[in-house]
């Protein structure tokens, strides 16, 4: 028998050799954070396996850039996490994934973006970007009996179609059960179980992502800073999420921050410092005087005109209900407090787990500005409409009860910058919508 025959029998018998790498994937690729000069690409096999990627300039694509190869490992998960340092600013580049020195095939794009240089050029560019909380993945065998608490999963596809530039993820990014928090093996199970939707690989694959984590992604429901496997918690969720940093206060958790062209977002940790909701005997706190203190001395230094806030909690609420801020109060004031007494401007905040929508304003004065807390769940949990009846700071027309998602986009020049918000429902129909102007999140000049 000649040589090609041969070879096309083995391979009508065996497969294309994409299909070997294919085999060995379990999920992903995603794409991690983005600056001007380097992004985050992270992918996990179902096996040891060598990876590597290769990208390019998609309007220079003769010429190719390749990462490091890594070889996956059982004790991580099969996860790596390689860097594309071969990036210049304001490019958009196509990239591949190698397993095991095998292309792997994918029949949706596969891309990332570099960060624009701006700065003493233009004015800044539009930026577009999806918030959600809340995704609940079923697994049969470990949950609860009944009906089943995830639904909706074709909003990943609704969000993906919307291609924004990045996606923030507020929180119950996935939910440890029973048999998974008592472990290091469980917490690894589920958030590769979560990682591995099908109606979620498109969207990670071409959006850039940021996390924070809620009880769920860090312990058990409601957990708090006694959870004693939280620096588990901790190492695992950086293992499955791309930030540029976490524990920038050096005390264990998440804390970080980032930027995109001009908006300055800061990543709250509402869990690992957090005081049990039944505990009464000390001096109560959520995210800690640490943190806190960072918080307000990071965004004094920051010039951005919208300075986003993003905690796993409903910070923005006068109804003490469940585990929002309120259940903090003195915490909270402080919190309050001192962005007002620092004359910070343009704090927006950013929060999930209340499984419903809404959007609050807080403004004690006419001497000061509003601020706004955008509460926006569920992904694919199990949503209920909620009225806040007790929340003062509440806009009733901007309460919605079923699975959504946010898609927030700033426009217009340096000077005034204008953010829009829109909620969108699981199928991607607007629900509502709201303009805010930096310009009204200032203090007013005196005469």
């Amino acid at each position: 028998m000649k040589k090609p025959l041969l070879i096309l029998i083995v391979i009508l018998l065996l497969g294309f050799p994409e299909s070997f790498a294919q085999d060995k994937l379990q999920s992903g690729p995603m794409v991690g954070y983005s600056t001007m000069r380097e992004v985050l690409l992270w992918v996990q096999t179902k096996e040891t396996a060598e990876v590597y990627f290769e990208y390019y300039d998609k309007e220079n694509t003769e010429q190719r850039f390749q990462t490091e190869k890594l070889n996956t490992v059982h004790k991580q998960g099969f996860v790596a996490k390689l860097i594309a340092d071969k990036v210049l600013p304001g490019k958009t580049y196509s990239y591949e994934l190698f397993v095991d020195g095998e292309r792997v095939e994918r029949d949706y794009p596969m891309e990332f973006q570099s960060q624009t240089l701006w700065q003493w050029r233009t004015d800044p560019p539009e930026v577009e970007f999806v918030v959600g909380s809340c995704n609940y993945v079923n697994e049969e065998r470990f949950d609860r009996p009944g009906k089943p608490y995830g639904s909706d999963f074709e909003i990943f596809e609704a969000i993906h179609e919307k291609r924004p530039d990045f996606m923030l993820w507020l929180g119950d990014n996935t939910y440890l059960r029973e048999p998974d928090w008592n472990s290091r093996t469980g917490f690894l199970h589920r958030y590769t179980h979560t990682r591995s939707l099908p109606e979620v690989q498109p969207l990670l694959a071409s959006t850039h992502h940021y996390a924070i984590w809620d009880d769920h992604d860090f312990g058990p429901n409601d957990s708090d800073g006694s959870f004693w496997l939280k620096k588990t918690a901790s190492e695992v969720f950086k293992l499955f999420w791309g930030n540029p940093n976490y524990d920038v206060i050096n005390e264990g958790g998440i804390t970080g921050s980032f930027q995109w062209a001009d908006l300055h977002f800061f990543l709250l940790d509402n869990r690992y410092f957090r005081t049990s909701n039944n505990n009464d005997a000390v001096e109560r706190q959520m995210l800690g005087k640490k943190q806190i203190d960072w918080l307000i001395n990071a965004m004094s230094s920051s010039y951005a005109p919208f300075k986003f806030v993003c905690i796993g909690g409903q910070v923005l609420s006068t109804e003490a209900m469940h585990e929002n801020y309120a259940t903090f109060p003195i915490e909270q004031r402080y919190l309050l407090d001192k962005i007002r007494e620092a004359k910070i401007e343009g704090v927006i905040f950013l929060d999930g787990d209340r499984h419903h929508t809404g959007l609050s304003r807080m403004q004690e004065s006419r001497d000061v500005y509003p601020i706004y807390d955008l509460t926006c769940s569920s992904l694919t949990a199990g949503a209920y409409p909620n009225n806040e009846e007790l929340n003062q700071y509440r806009l009733e027309e901007t309460l919605f009860g079923e699975h959504n998602f946010g898609l927030l986009k700033v426009t217009g020049p340096r000077t005034d910058r204008v953010l829009k918000m829109t909620i969108l429902d699981k199928d991607g129909s607007e629900v509502w919508s709201k303009d805010i102007r930096a310009k009204e999140l200032r203090y007013k000049k005196r005469n």
